[in-house]
């Protein structure tokens, strides 16, 4: 009886919900003219004042040239090769103001896009005088720290505008910049030095944001060869102690890297290296230079182990890989225009597998060195859970869905895992080949073809799929479509290994941590337990990360929890090691107090497998392929 009365009900609310007020989508209009390949008519100059590095402000003034009264876009670099992603720090600038002919124009923002600012050019004008601030950050939750009272990091796109309508490379500009009194700088652009004033030669806009500096109060410089050179400033004089056999092994990267690629893309190159604690962390490519940020004590504590020794490795690999030879989607004609990064598992994945194989070549790691960090590599994403429903693919897309911010769940959600998971598909396609050839060819010589151009020619070739597979192809035939097609696309449990037992070496856990995990217990003050209890503890027990289905995870742990003792004593990464092998042996679970906010609780972990640490151990008689790959090159 009560379902049939408040069936009328119903029909009588229905007409009212029809007669609700439905709005239609407003017509939205890009209003930005596109860039076109012409010359831009006129020169832009950009003058940097650099000195206020106790409030860490840039001061801009910029000029830019114009033909024409009327309408005019001015826009701030957005999407930053490297990057991958819409990185332009916009909220950064500040005080913009521009004028005419001493007049104040007025600007707009773009309604759709706030990296474009809209005026009108009043007739008569000839230029356009532009004054901004650039108030980098200065507390870590602002962003990365690119000044400090003992160095800087200035990107050109942080202190510029540039028109809109016109191809970068086609906007010519000249730079100068004031840093603080009895500062040096270095950048792949060549400068004029008066004082503290560096006058920039004039260039191409393109070429400008692609010409990074390096400036500091404690510097110093090496030739690696005769286009090549290391560029470092420190938090102190005194990490700039490096040793001879040290500064040779970086001039042995670059003899290996020619070696490897027959070629070099640039008419000069400039390591920029920081080492510090106080500026942020980076690792950035470009096409004639690269920022490096590592440890105050990469030289000084350097037989404590490789630390971030692969860096330059990988950041140099990219002038060939990455900045000549460029997926057709990642170059782009200006700073605002999306990029496509569908082939970043070639840009960064094979990047990251020479990084590794150039690091042992010169030296900058031992052989064993680079093994055992590779199997970390290997071991980590063998557990990665994440792996199961998510393929190597779609996590290309992931400088642009979480901008490189922390994640909660890695080893589930995934992250860029096209660096070392794509590193993987190239160790194996150099297995294949060896094996294809009986040991005659290597992925080395897919390189000197595909990544090798016109001596000194700092342009850019593009690429898609389908040359990667033609050059391979070049290399040995094989179905590498399928193969590459296949590793982009499964899913699956357990990382794919191929390429090191088909190059001679099984992944194998031990009870006792290899150097590659001491080194990163070391330099990132933390304990690794996550092919144990299934999580890693930084400092003052704060779980940095927890493995999705782990022992850790089954109990509800997460991170930023804090372990506050171990089986009743107060937490040290020693006490929580002992408790491990203390529970394989059967004496007790391992009994943990976690902190979680304001909350106390008792967890208790019946674990019994020990302590696993990951390591390589060789298969097979003679020397596989990954001995030969890892090999210095004559």
């Amino acid at each position: 009886m009560k379902s049939c009365l408040m069936f009328p009900l119903l029909l009588a609310a229905t007409p009212a919900l029809a007669q609700n007020t439905l709005p239609q989508p407003a017509l939205l209009v890009d209003t930005i003219p596109a860039p076109r390949d012409v010359a831009y008519p006129g020169t832009m100059t950009i003058d940097v004042d650099a000195t206020d590095v106790d409030r860490a402000i840039l001061k801009v003034k910029q000029i830019i040239p114009v033909a024409k009264s009327g309408p005019m876009t001015l826009l701030f670099s957005k999407w930053l090769p490297g990057k991958h992603a819409p990185r332009g720090e916009i909220e950064k600038l500040a005080g913009l103001r521009i004028s005419a002919g001493g007049k104040t124009i007025a600007w707009r923002r773009d309604n759709l896009d706030v990296y474009a600012f809209h005026i009108d050019v009043p007739s008569g004008a000839r230029q356009l005088d532009i004054a901004f601030d650039f108030v980098s950050a200065t507390q870590g939750d602002q962003g990365r720290i690119v000044i400090t009272p003992a160095m800087m990091n200035l990107q050109f796109e942080m202190v510029s505008l540039y028109p809109a309508g016109y191809f970068t490379r086609r906007i010519p500009v000249r730079a100068t910049v004031t840093y603080p009194d009895g500062w040096k700088a270095a950048s792949g652009l060549p400068a004029r030095a008066t004082g503290s004033t560096y006058a920039y030669e004039t260039t191409d806009y393109e070429t400008l944001i692609d010409s990074p500096v390096f400036a500091g109060r404690h510097f110093r410089q090496e030739q690696l060869a005769p286009r090549v050179r290391l560029n470092i400033v420190a938090d102190e004089a005194a990490n700039l102690a490096a040793t001879q056999p040290q500064i040779d092994a970086h001039k042995k990267l670059v003899d290996q890297a020619i070696k490897l690629f027959g070629s070099q893309p640039y008419d000069r190159y400039e390591f920029l290296l920081a080492l510090t604690r106080q500026m942020g962390g980076i690792g950035l490519e470009h096409h004639r230079s690269s920022e490096n940020g590592v440890n105050p004590e990469y030289f000084t504590e350097w037989d404590k182990g490789p630390g971030r020794r692969g860096l330059l490795p990988h950041e140099f690999t990219h002038s060939w890989n990455g900045k000549f030879r460029r997926p057709a989607g990642n170059w782009t004609p200006n700073f605002n225009t999306p990029m496509n990064d569908d082939l970043l598992w070639v840009y960064e994945g094979q990047t990251q597998l020479w990084g590794y194989v150039l690091a042992a070549r010169s030296g900058l790691f031992t052989k064993q060195e680079a093994l055992d960090a590779l199997a970390t590599v290997a071991a980590s994403l063998d557990i990665r859970r994440g792996r199961d429903w998510r393929p190597l693919r779609d996590t290309t897309n992931d400088p642009v869905i979480t901008a490189r911010r922390p994640k909660g769940w890695t080893s589930w959600q995934r992250s860029e895992d096209y660096y070392n998971e794509g590193m993987l598909v190239w160790l194996e396609a150099d297995a294949i080949i060896r094996e294809k050839t009986g040991g005659a060819r290597g992925l080395d010589d897919f390189a000197r073809t595909f990544f090798k151009g016109r001596d000194g020619d700092w342009g850019t070739s593009t690429y898609e799929f389908n040359d990667v597979v033609t050059a391979l192809n070049g290399v040995v035939a094989y179905d590498w479509a399928g193969f590459l097609t296949q590793r982009l696309t499964e899913t699956a449990r357990g990382a794919p290994l191929n390429g090191f037992t088909k190059g001679g070496y099984r992944l194998t856990y031990g009870e006792t941590a290899t150097g590659a995990v001491k080194d990163a217990e070391r330099t990132g003050e933390s304990v690794d337990l996550v092919y144990s209890l299934g999580l890693s503890v930084g400092k003052g027990g704060k779980i940095s990360q927890v493995i999705w289905d782990s022992p850790a995870f089954d109990k509800g742990m997460t991170v930023d929890d804090e372990i506050v003792a171990v089986n009743n004593r107060a937490y040290s990464g020693d006490g929580i090691r002992t408790a491990i092998t203390d529970a394989k042996d059967g004496k007790s679970p391992v009994r943990l107090l976690v902190k979680s906010g304001d909350r106390y609780r008792d967890v208790t972990i019946d674990y019994r497998g020990g302590l696993r640490y990951p390591r390589f151990e060789k298969i097979g008689a003679g020397e596989g392929s990954l001995d030969k790959l890892l090999s210095p090159r004559s």
